[in-house]
């Protein structure tokens, strides 16, 4: 009876608790809690943004609290700052898994960051808009820049004149032009460039609306050729041309200004039309050649540099944008230059004497030689015609030997007067260079820095008294033939002494070539027709000369009637 009460008790007490528990789950909160549960499930999916609180660092990790029954795991390096990390603070983070491997929640805050990005991005910009991020890091092609999201930013889109290495850029902040937003691939590229391009041309207008002639403004060189530099004015660059950079010399552009520098400079020519500006640094300063003719008269000597040196002579400059020209004729009184670097040299400071000056070209002609006293001046005295003179053979060339009789002093020995029987084709056949010589002075020419000499002066001419005494017209002789010619050949009558036997005087037969009667080395006998003692010629013939047996003496024939001979051409004598 007892147990029946018992358990009749246990039933009323289960209906009241299974009655209370269906009007709890009438009760609003606590259908909320099952909403909020249910919401709960479906929130903690993987590739889910959640909320939670960084509640510890261990290690290499972050543990974040995300209201799941385990804390998620967060790597440090999520943080791009690492020292940003706060204890307490709530982050967005993406779910990577509910559960790994080890049961723990895998999180992502750079992912999550890079979603919440990309979605304010597209929400807050479109094609066009200007942004502002800093460069992250260098990729192939160009730039990664993080405006909340990273974006492409090609190198050729980096500057105006693409930089030698875009990775300088890394860790600054640029500011760029949207070009391309890919919702789809979420992707953006963006043009630093093209807001340097724009802005440039707002400048450009505004520099070319108000730039003038004679105007001085700054600017930054931005690029340098061999032919100059181009300055950044502010919008619109400007060309400084190397003549225009100083009044000295200068051999290239960056011998004077540097890429980067900013420098001052005048506005010489606008061409509003090709938005061309000639730019000039020069004229910021006086120009030296106003003070030249009274600051170096003609006849005046001075101290220079020599600046340069060219086939035809050094520049000297006397100071810095004037400089002259020593002439390679003014180096040297005596001495034969062929070149100036075999007198000067680049650095050489040298004294000159000012010849002249021509104001319109700006040119001053200078003189070396002018230093010091011509030596010339005494050589007539020194050396008048007729002294003898011993001296060694310098140098040949084909129309005579030069002998030096004193330093830079040399004469000229020509092959005309080496000899007064002998025909001497060149003077190697009597001199060699090295050799000592006796010759006689036949004139000076103090002038023309000239002296002539004669080896065949030392002896009596044979012409005047020996050779026209030995050989009569009509006499008959024998010789040797050395030379033919087309109008003739020589025959050698005795050593050093030739005549002259003319093609018409060969036979009394007409012939076209003088091989048709004799030939070279061939013993001939002749007949003397005439001795031109002042041309110095014998004419010969073989006209009526007949052979002889070996051994008879020839006799003389009677006075040949003188035929017409062609005149030899008589080599002219060059000056000395």
């Amino acid at each position: 009876m007892v147990d029946e009460l018992i358990l009749q008790d246990m039933n009323v007490q289960w209906e009241e608790i299974n009655r209370e528990v269906e009007e709890a789950m009438t009760d609003p909160a606590i259908k909320d809690l099952d909403k909020a549960i249910d919401d709960s499930i479906k929130h903690f999916e993987s590739g889910s943004i959640i909320r939670g609180k960084i509640i510890g660092v261990v290690g290499d990790d972050v543990v974040v609290d995300v209201g799941y029954k385990s804390e998620g795991l967060l790597a440090v390096n999520e943080f791009y700052d690492p020292s940003e990390i706060k204890i307490g603070e709530e982050i967005e983070v993406l779910l990577d898994a509910v559960e790994d491997d080890a049961g723990v929640i895998v999180l992502s805050k750079r992912k999550a960051d890079r979603i919440r990005g990309w979605e304010k991005v597209i929400n807050d910009h479109h094609e066009g808009d200007v942004v502002t991020g800093r460069v992250m890091r260098k990729i192939k092609g160009g730039l990664l820049v993080d405006i909340g999201v990273p974006v492409f930013l090609p190198a050729s889109q980096v500057n105006i004149r693409r930089p030698g290495d875009i990775a300088e850029y890394i860790g600054k902040e640029v500011t760029c032009k949207i070009l391309k937003i890919d919702e789809e691939r979420r992707n953006i590229v963006v043009s630093r460039r093209k807001l340097i391009e724009e802005e440039r041309e707002r400048l450009k207008a505004k520099v070319m609306a108000e730039i003038e002639p004679g105007q001085t403004r700054k600017g930054v060189v931005k690029n340098i050729a061999d032919f100059g530099a181009f300055v950044d004015l502010g919008g619109i660059d400007g060309l400084l041309h190397i003549t225009d950079m100083s009044w000295s010399r200068v051999s290239h552009p960056s011998e004077v200004v540097a890429i980067d520098e900013e420098i001052e400079v005048v506005v010489l020519n606008v061409d509003r039309d090709r938005e061309r500006i000639a730019l000039g640094l020069k004229q910021k300063s006086e120009n030296p050649w106003k003070r030249v003719p009274e600051k170096y008269p003609v006849q005046t000597r001075h101290k220079g540099e020599v600046v340069n040196i060219v086939n035809y002579g050094a520049f000297v400059k006397l100071e810095d944008g004037v400089e002259g020209l020593v002439h390679i004729s003014e180096m040297s009184w005596t001495r034969r230059v062929n070149h100036p670097s075999e007198v000067v040299a680049i650095g050489d400071i040298v004294e000159v004497v000012v010849l002249g000056i021509n104001e319109e070209k700006q040119e001053i002609s200078l003189g070396m030689k002018q230093t010091e006293s011509n030596p010339w001046a005494k050589v007539e005295e020194k050396y008048p015609a007729g002294t003898m003179i011993k001296g060694r053979v310098r140098n040949l060339t084909n129309y005579g030997a030069f002998v030096e009789l004193e330093e830079g002093i040399d004469g000229l020995l020509h092959v005309s007067d080496m000899s007064w029987t002998k025909k001497i084709n060149h003077p190697s056949e009597l001199l060699k260079k090295g050799d000592r010589v006796e010759a006689v002075v036949l004139s000076v020419s103090e002038e023309k820095k000239r002296v002539a000499l004669g080896l065949k002066q030392l002896e009596r001419d044979p012409w005047q008294g020996d050779i026209p005494g030995k050989y009569k017209p009509g006499q008959v002789c024998k010789g040797k033939v050395t030379k033919l010619t087309s109008f003739g050949a020589f025959v050698e009558l005795e050593p050093d002494l030739e005549g002259l036997l003319h093609i018409s005087e060969m036979t009394d037969k007409k012939i076209e070539k003088p091989e048709e009667a004799v030939t070279v080395g061939q013993e001939v006998e002749v007949t003397v027709l005439r001795v031109d003692s002042e041309a110095r010629k014998i004419g010969l013939s073989m006209r009526g000369s007949a052979p002889r047996p070996e051994g008879e003496a020839p006799v003389s024939a009677p006075e040949a009637p003188a035929a017409e001979e062609k005149p030899a051409v008589e080599e002219k004598k060059p000056e000395a």
